[in-house]
C-alpha cells in the first residue's frame, strides 16, 4: 500500500487529467528544480512533468470561456488540498533527518536498512516525489520512534471526499458526517 500521490506514475500516465493532480505535479516541479541539479534522472523527469503540465494548462486553462466559478472553485481546493500534502511531506522529511542525525544514521543507511538499494530512490522518497510504502513508515516508525500519526498523512484527497460523499448520499444518510480537514 502506497501512502500518496507518486509523480513517476504520473509521468508514465503521460497525461494530467484533472486540477488536484495538476497542483500536486506543479509542486514536484518545483522539487525538481532542486534535484534535477545533481541527477540527470530528476533533469529528465521534470522536462517530462513541464511538458504533462503545459499541456494540461493548455487544454484546461487557455480558453477563458469555459472557465466556470465550479472550475475556479476546484482549482482553489486543490491547490489548498495539494500544499496541505506538500506541508505534511517536509515536516516529515525533517522529522526523519533530525532523528537519523541524533542516532548518526544517514539517509542511506535508512534506504538500505528499508531494503532501498539506491540514493536516488531514497531521495525522491523523502522528497515526496515517490510515495513510501506502509511497510517503510512501520520500520521508521518503529526504527527512529517517530510517532505514525507524522509518518502517514491522516488526510484525504478531493476524490476520495467526494467518492465518500456521494457514496453517503446514496446511503440516505445524510447524518454522517465527514471530518473536515
Amino acid at each position: 500500500m502506497k501512502t500518496h500521490f507518486d509523480i513517476e506514475q504520473l509521468v508514465e500516465k503521460g497525461v494530467i487529467t484533472n486540477e488536484m493532480d495538476f497542483e500536486r505535479a506543479l509542486i514536484a516541479e518545483r522539487k525538481l528544480r532542486i534535484l534535477s541539479k545533481d541527477s540527470l534522472h530528476f533533469k529528465n523527469l521534470r522536462k517530462k512533468l513541464r511538458d504533462l503540465l503545459e499541456a494540461y494548462e493548455r487544454k484546461e486553462w487557455s480558453d477563458l470561456e469555459k472557465l466556470t466559478d465550479e472550475k475556479m472553485a476546484e482549482s482553489d481546493l486543490s491547490e489548498k488540498l495539494a500544499e496541505k500534502e506538500r506541508i505534511f511531506i517536509e515536516n516529515r522529511k525533517q522529522l526523519i533527518r533530525n532523528k537519523l542525525k541524533t542516532l548518526n544514521l544517514t539517509q542511506k543507511e535508512l534506504g538500505t536498512v528499508l531494503g532501498h538499494k539506491s540514493k536516488t530512490h531514497m531521495s525522491e522518497l523523502m522528497n515526496g516525489i515517490k510515495p513510501f510504502t506502509l511497510k517503510d513508515l512501520i520500520v521508521i516508525n518503529c526504527l527512529l520512534k517517530i510517532n505514525m500519526k507524522e509518518l502517514i498523512p491522516v488526510f484525504l484527497s478531493k476524490e476520495d471526499i467526494v467518492k465518500i460523499k456521494t457514496a453517503i448520499k446514496a446511503l440516505g444518510k445524510e447524518d454522517l458526517i465527514l471530518c473536515s480537514y
